[in-house]
């Protein structure tokens, strides 16, 4: 009995369940997807072994930047002389050559004051030639009266020279006294007429002068009024109004009609055939940059198209000093900024390009900064290639 109780009272035990093979392993993989997993792995291994090289190599001697855009030096035309425009000679957008007739002022009033300086020009030469013609009849009249001072000069002395004798006569009584005084009175009309004779020699000689004086003022003035009608005439050949660049007009603001002055802008010309980028790089790109360097440029109006130029020249300030209100830093709020540093990149214009090549057009530029790599500046190499 006690057995039975002690069987009977034993606690329940679980029944012993089978495991299953590998339950409580871990889950091996398959060989597939090893073989993905490994190849996975070597692909970014190699990929980044690759980039690591490019950019050893290569990478890091290319620098970019899309805060780029085709520059052209764009010529403002306008008048030399002020007057109404009555003719204009192009359209808007029309390409010209350099010295094409772009506009006409009218130049009427120009015109009459030329002719009015040409007549002052010939009464002034005739004053010029009357009084040259003067001043050769008083040059006879001096030869004249000097004639005349030195006969009366000579009879004055001749007469002095007779009193002279005669006084001692007198007082000895040689001579009477009346004789003398007859040949003193004798003298003092030959005195007279000898000093007549030379204030009449002196004035004709103060003529001439007086006359060389007069030539030389109507000389002046013709002078004055060939300045005039030189001026006259250079506001007449004016009022053709040309272009000075070949180029295609643009902003035309002019009318006919208009009156215009002097400086007054009338079209733009924008040079089509010498544009050239201003592209502007951070200044932590710029540290291997020098002039000559290859440049490739992505214009975004023309995808698919690359164009070949050179770096020509970095700007010798950045962009915030060149602007209307550079940059004051003293201040205790300051906050460091990236600037920017223009860089002019020079590229030829293929013929075929020409006039889909505007200025102000956004471009991707990318500069190879590896020492030894020039560009190439030959017409071939400043071409453009598609990729």
């Amino acid at each position: 009995m006690t057995a039975e109780k002690q069987t009977n009272t034993a606690p329940n035990l679980p029944s012993e369940q089978p495991v299953e093979a590998g339950q409580g392993e871990k889950q091996r993989l398959s060989p597939k997807a090893r073989r993905i997993l490994v190849a996975l792995g070597s692909f970014v291994f190699i990929s980044i072994v690759a980039w690591f090289v490019w950019d050893q190599l290569y990478g890091k001697y290319r620098q970019t930047t899309n805060n780029a855009y085709i520059e052209a030096d764009i010529v403002s035309v306008a008048p030399r002389i002020s007057g109404y425009v009555d003719q204009i000679y192009v359209r808007d957008n029309e390409d010209v050559k350099a010295g094409h007739p772009l506009i006409h002022i009218n130049v009427q009033d120009y015109q009459a004051k030329a002719r009015q300086a040409q007549a002052q020009i010939e009464v002034a030469k005739a004053e010029a030639a009357n009084a040259t013609a003067a001043i050769d009849e008083q040059a006879a009249a001096v030869e004249q009266s000097h004639a005349q001072f030195m006969a009366a000069d000579s009879d004055a002395r001749a007469a002095r020279n007779e009193v002279l004798r005669y006084e001692p006569l007198s007082r000895t009584g040689a001579e009477t006294q009346e004789k003398l005084t007859s040949l003193r009175t004798t003298a003092a009309k030959y005195e007279a007429n000898a000093k007549a004779a030379r204030a009449t020699w002196v004035q004709n000689q103060r003529h001439i002068v007086t006359l060389q004086t007069q030539v030389q003022q109507a000389r002046a003035q013709a002078e004055g009024a060939q300045a005039e009608l030189d001026a006259d005439s250079v506001s007449v050949d004016a009022a053709v109004v040309r272009a000075g660049v070949d180029g295609r007009v643009g902003d035309r603001s002019v009318r006919l009609g208009q009156y215009v002055q002097p400086g007054t802008r009338l079209l733009s010309l924008v040079p089509l055939d010498t544009l050239y980028v201003t592209a502007n790089f951070k200044e932590t790109q710029v540290r291997r940059m020098a002039v000559g360097q290859p440049v490739s440029i992505k214009v975004d109006a023309l995808p698919g198209v690359t164009l070949r130029g050179s770096v020509e020249s970095l700007s010798p300030a950045t962009g915030a000093l060149f602007s209307l209100l550079p940059p004051q830093n003293a201040t205790g709020n300051f906050t460091k900024v990236v600037q920017r540093v223009p860089v002019r990149i020079a590229f030829s214009v293929p013929s075929e390009l020409r006039g889909k090549l505007l200025a102000g057009l956004s471009v991707v530029v990318e500069v190879n900064t590896k020492p030894g790599d020039q560009a190439d500046h030959s017409p071939q190499g400043q071409g453009h290639s598609s990729p």
